[in-house]
């Protein structure tokens, strides 16, 4: 079966850095689009970034755009999510994805495989 299993997160001052990462199984990591989407409290879960399978492509939500990097390792069957200058209002639980030929990648219901997330809290 398929796993996705993400960690990395916790508690960092306002402009701190961390980086999560996903390790995945059962599922042939290297055809599938992979992705970040978070959720805060109260909050509809929101696409943060994905890459292609190849990681040649990538793109980001506007608020993270410039300070998150995505990335990942096909040979370790794993992607990362590497977040730089991290604001309060970064704070939320991290989903890690997966989908295969995702097209709409700014949606959740185009990716067929989650993690159970990792919390990133941010304070000011």
């Amino acid at each position: 079966q398929v796993q996705l299993v993400e960690s990395g997160g916790g508690l960092v001052q306002a402009g701190g850095s961390l980086r999560l990462s996903c390790a995945a199984s059962g599922l042939t990591f290297s055809s599938f689009n992979m992705g970040w989407f978070r959720q805060a409290p109260g909050k509809e879960r929101e696409f943060v970034a994905g890459i292609d399978t190849s990681g040649g492509s990538t793109d980001y939500s506007d608020s993270v755009r410039g300070r998150f990097i995505i990335s990942r390792d096909n040979a370790k069957n794993t992607v990362f999510l590497q977040l730089n200058s991290l604001k309060p209002e970064d704070t939320a639980v991290y989903y890690c994805t997966a989908g295969y030929r995702v097209i709409r990648i700014h949606v959740p219901g185009a990716y067929h495989f989650w993690g159970q997330g990792t919390q990133v809290t941010v304070s000011s």
